[in-house]
């Protein structure tokens, strides 16, 4: 039977490149989202893999462990999460304006959901001693970048969450990993919302094979905690 990857907040950009790269090397790629919008095109983009499609809002605790044990039980045990959602909407404010609720906020879309997804599933990896998880954040959690502002502190926090959670793990047997992106992934939503308008500045884009290629390499060798992806300029 073959191992089983769940890319949750899977899109068009590098969500879906992940799925066709693990499912290259035979995984079957769980693929969740919030609606089945896109569902047939992810699975037609995606032929000759087996690549089912499942709905829940991955933010919400319920929905997501709903859909972890819905995949476990129709497609088999989970070997890989990639988690890696799209923006819950939360907005940027200046760090110089923001209040704790607008800190708040993107702590309880990015970080608490990316905390419920581990807490779903590493009591079972424990168990087997294999696993692995993956998550996708931003450059702004690693270098000061003030035009990301109330997003910033999230992100520090989910970049350190993931990389503790790899030295706590690595002598278990299960692989924690973070994809540092600082650029607009090519055929992704945001890329493809950024370009439709003018923003008055440039931003550098990423390709989402070669980023699905790295978290690949990061899944067998297994040797660094962080893949940082950079195509700004200023940092």
């Amino acid at each position: 039977m073959s191992k089983v990857i769940a890319v949750l907040g899977v899109g068009p950009g590098l969500g879906l490149s992940i799925a066709r790269r693990f499912g290259r090397e035979g995984f079957t790629t769980a693929l969740v989202s919030r609606t089945d919008a896109r569902h047939a095109r992810y699975r037609e983009e995606l032929a000759g893999i087996d690549a089912p499609t499942f709905t829940a809002d991955v933010t919400d605790d319920a929905q997501l462990r709903a859909v972890l044990a819905r995949i476990t039980a129709e497609a088999g045990e989970i070997d890989t999460v990639y988690f890696g959602p799209a923006d819950a909407g939360t907005g940027i404010t200046p760090l110089t304006e923001a209040g704790a609720d607008a800190l708040r906020l993107p702590f309880e879309s990015i970080v608490l959901p990316a905390a419920r997804v581990v807490e779903a599933v590493l009591p079972r990896m424990l168990e087997r001693g294999s696993g692995s998880l993956l998550f996708a954040g931003g450059l702004s959690g690693k270098y000061p970048m003030p035009m990301l502002g109330s997003l910033a502190p999230a992100s520090a926090a989910l970049r350190m969450y993931v990389l503790t959670l790899n030295a706590a793990l690595r002598e278990k047997g299960i692989y924690a990993g973070m994809l540092t992106i600082g650029g607009l992934i090519e055929r992704g939503d945001i890329h493809r919302m950024f370009t439709e308008q003018d923003h008055g500045f440039t931003v550098g884009t990423l390709d989402p094979d070669a980023i699905a290629d790295k978290a690949w390499s990061r899944y067998v060798e297994r040797d660094e905690a962080e893949a940082e992806f950079n195509a700004m300029a200023a940092v």
